[in-house]
């Protein structure tokens, strides 16, 4: 009984998004007619994220849900944009495997697949586990002419040529709209174990990367600082895996003889999933600053600036978040001195964005061929125009 309501479900989102793409095609092309600028949202809990879109029309993704196939045994899910994370997670979970690289979850909502993979985002599990864009093995995408694009498949070696799903991956939508994505999955980890010492930046960053080139079974890291702008701190590390492999390296780590940490202190389950889950969601207090929020990416190795003091460092020093009211040029040629990357990630409170967007801008060349691909799947600029760059706004 249970399977058939589940098939009955099914058939009933197809039927849906099988409508839902015919008024998405009738809007798209109402909306090259008229030269419309089209926002595209799920649940808009990654509103934030980006440059602003001024758009003549919305078009929701949540009519477009559900899930197209699933094969626990192969590790392969396929799934439609509008699905809400949490129930693929929890789909994922019921057959004991997860998402690899933990996407976060705003708003009520929690935000759907399409967001995640326009975004790119990726939480704590990204720093041994990979990006969101090293899980999609296939997409299929509309373009703004109402063609629906495939790419990729089922299996990690199905790319010959350019691939162009991860080309999606993390592009905000600017690109086309993201339709259904097929992901590898993972199994749960049999156990899981979080330790904490308190140390400094240096200290945590320097530790971790002698760490990450050991055969740990690290799955997580964060620094965070006794207080904001501070040097000491309280470093957290999870390891994830199999019992015997948590264990010993639990034990090697605890009695470490690195000079720069302290004590281990193992941290309860139920303390460490809490924490856990509030640096992936961004419900931690580091995230409540009214100050300009920067994402700065940076080499593990990287040295720190006394000006620049992050408020969170994660996977092992490769991601720097930073509150300042320091000026855009100044945060980026911090970044841009040690090859890394930044971008305004939540502007201040009555802060002006700056005139060049909240990302990095990119050197000529790359901007032109960033916009010779953009022309080549949106000629008359209609979807989510200026998201990633006020130059990429609608075509004239």
């Amino acid at each position: 009984m249970a399977e058939q309501v589940g098939q009955a479900e099914q058939t009933e989102q197809a039927e849906r998004a099988e409508q839902w793409l015919i008024a998405t095609r009738e809007c798209l092309a109402q909306a090259r007619l008229e030269r419309q600028a089209i926002r595209i949202e799920g649940h808009g809990s990654k509103a934030f994220y980006g440059n602003p879109v001024s758009a003549d029309r919305v078009l929701s993704t949540l009519g477009y849900a559900g899930v197209v196939d699933y094969d626990p045994t192969e590790l392969v899910v396929v799934v439609r944009a509008g699905t809400p994370i949490r129930v693929l997670e929890s789909l994922l979970e019921s057959r004991g495997q997860r998402l690899a690289f933990e996407p976060p979850r705003f708003g009520s909502g929690g935000g759907t697949v399409g967001g995640m993979i326009a975004s790119g985002l990726s939480g704590p599990a990204r720093w041994m586990s990979g990006a969101c864009r090293d899980f999609v093995l296939g997409m299929t995408v509309m373009n703004s002419q109402g063609d629906l694009l495939r790419y990729g498949g089922t299996v990690m070696k199905n790319v010959a040529g350019y691939d162009l799903a991860r080309l999606h991956t993390g592009a905000l939508g600017s690109l086309g709209i993201v339709l259904d994505v097929a992901l590898k999955v993972l199994p749960l980890p049999a156990a899981r174990l979080s330790l904490e010492w308190s140390c400094s930046e240096d200290a945590a960053r320097e530790t971790l990367n002698e760490w990450a080139a050991r055969p740990l079974p690290l799955s997580a890291s964060a620094w965070i600082p006794n207080q904001l702008g501070g040097f000491d701190g309280t470093l957290r590390l999870r390891l994830s895996g199999a019992r015997a492999a948590v264990d010993e390296a639990a034990n090697a780590l605890s009695q470490s003889p690195q000079g720069r940490l302290g004590l281990a202190r193992p941290l309860k389950n139920n303390e460490a999933d809490a924490f856990w889950l509030s640096i992936r969601d961004q419900t931690h207090s580091v995230f409540q600053s009214s100050l300009p929020l920067w994402r700065v990416s940076l080499p593990a190795r990287a040295e720190g600036h006394a000006d620049f003091s992050p408020m969170l460092v994660e996977w092992g020093g490769g991601l720097r978040w930073i509150a300042t009211n320091h000026s855009a040029q100044a945060v980026r040629a911090f970044a841009a001195d040690r090859s890394g990357h930044a971008a305004l990630y939540r502007p201040g409170q009555g802060q002006v964005l700056p005139s060049d967007g909240v990302f990095m801008p990119l050197e000529p060349v790359i901007y032109r061929l960033h916009q010779r691909i953009r022309e080549e799947f949106d000629p008359m600029g209609l979807l989510n125009p200026g998201r990633l760059s006020p130059a990429m706004a609608r075509a004239a």
